[in-house]
């Protein structure tokens, strides 16, 4: 992050609202559930599954398959890095909540973040490897624990974090420039098998059999997850997400300084091949993902996107947990053997039936969404949510 990044959220804005939502927050988690389905409808759509992606999965060529380059480029890991923020605003939100309430704080946020690593799990089992509940959960813990620490303590801890996770991104890719072997690319026959034509079980006990490989990404990118996390407690606390002056400023200045540092950076390491993927996705990433912030938030100020695709992208961030969970789980049904098998079927098709996978689960989630929201005040998975921690 450059120095004048860094100057924009400084010092926490002397006043937040105390009551009433955010606008441009729930298009923001609109965008970033939608978002982050552009990078998993990829792996849902090859043949093994998570398990090819672990393997190594050739990047797409951005001059033989210009398009499917340009779609994964714009989507891996920035919508993810951007979900992962705004997880760090919402709980300097409930935070403030708390205060408000006279909760006891961390001890009253534990069992949410709790309940959330049991729903993480549970997803992880039965539906998607690469889960981000459970990370979330685990930095949860420690991030609510900060906030109740003094901003000059959080501060150290977010640079060290950041800077601890740089330095293992950096011994990776060094690792990875040093190995001349090729090996074998994807999954196995076999475990290309369990999805195409296994079982439901049979995808759940090789999900269990492989606990710790599937669950390494949260474990590898713990210091950036708690970053971005307080990255997202300090733009909140600096005003980012209002609607004043100063807030339209700050957008503005994430989208400027975001965008023009991340998009090349990220073109350079795209273009400097696989063995730059982890720079690639765990640090180049998060940079165009402060821009999309800025970016998406201009685009609200000035009214530029259009008033339905404004409610839409609101009403899937209002009940993102559940989008997050459902799409996965529609992904899952179009693409595995249980469902529609349209990994394989399709697997020699190229890549225009997955970019159109996309856009239909885009469309369900919103209309969805939209009319769930004209019944209830929640989601179904928030509503469950609040009713067992009510309890």
């Amino acid at each position: 992050m450059t120095e004048s990044m860094r100057a924009s959220v400084a010092a926490p804005a002397p006043t937040m609202p105390s009551t009433g939502r955010l606008p441009v927050l729930d298009v923001l988690r609109g965008v970033a559930i939608l978002g982050t389905l552009m990078t998993n409808v990829w792996i849902f759509a090859t043949p093994g599954s998570e398990w090819a992606f672990l393997q190594g999965v050739p990047m797409a060529d951005p001059f033989e398959e210009p398009f499917e380059a340009v779609f994964r480029f714009l989507a891996d890991g920035k919508f993810l890095a951007m979900l992962t923020v705004l997880f760090g605003v919402g709980l300097a939100i409930q935070y403030d909540s708390a205060k408000r309430r006279g909760t006891a704080w961390p001890r009253g946020y534990r069992p949410r973040a709790l309940f959330l690593f049991a729903e993480g799990t549970v997803h992880f089992v039965l539906v998607f490897g690469f889960d981000v509940l459970m990370g979330y959960a685990l930095a949860a813990l420690l991030g609510a624990r900060l906030l109740v620490r003094s901003e000059r303590r959080r501060r150290v801890i977010m640079w060290v974090s950041v800077g601890a996770h740089t330095a293992l991104m950096a011994v990776i890719t060094l690792a990875l420039l040093a190995d001349p072997s090729d090996g074998p690319r994807g999954a196995s026959p076999a475990v290309v098998e369990i999805y195409a034509h296994g079982s439901w079980l049979d995808q759940i006990a090789f999900r269990l059999e492989n606990v710790v490989a599937l669950r390494m990404e949260p474990v590898i990118s713990f210091g950036l997850l708690l970053f971005l996390f307080l990255l997202g407690v300090r733009l909140y606390r600096a005003g980012a997400f209002t609607a004043t002056g100063g807030g339209r400023l700050l957008r503005r200045r994430l989208a400027y300084w975001g965008l023009g540092i991340g998009l090349p950076l990220n073109a350079a390491v795209y273009l400097g091949g696989e063995d730059l993927f982890f720079l690639g996705r765990y640090v180049a990433a998060p940079v165009v993902a402060l821009g999309y912030l800025g970016l998406i938030g201009v685009l609200v100020d000035r009214a530029w996107l259009p008033g339905a695709a404004t409610r839409g992208l609101s009403a899937v961030g209002r009940t993102a947990l559940t989008c997050y969970v459902l799409q996965n789980v529609l992904a899952m049904l179009a693409c595995y053997g249980i469902g529609l098998g349209l990994a394989e079927t399709w697997a020699d098709s190229g890549p225009w039936w997955v970019m159109g996978l996309w856009a239909v689960i885009c469309a369900i989630l919103i209309a969805f969404a939209t009319l769930w929201l004209r019944r209830f005040s929640h989601g179904p998975l928030e509503g469950v949510q609040r009713w067992a921690l009510g309890r």
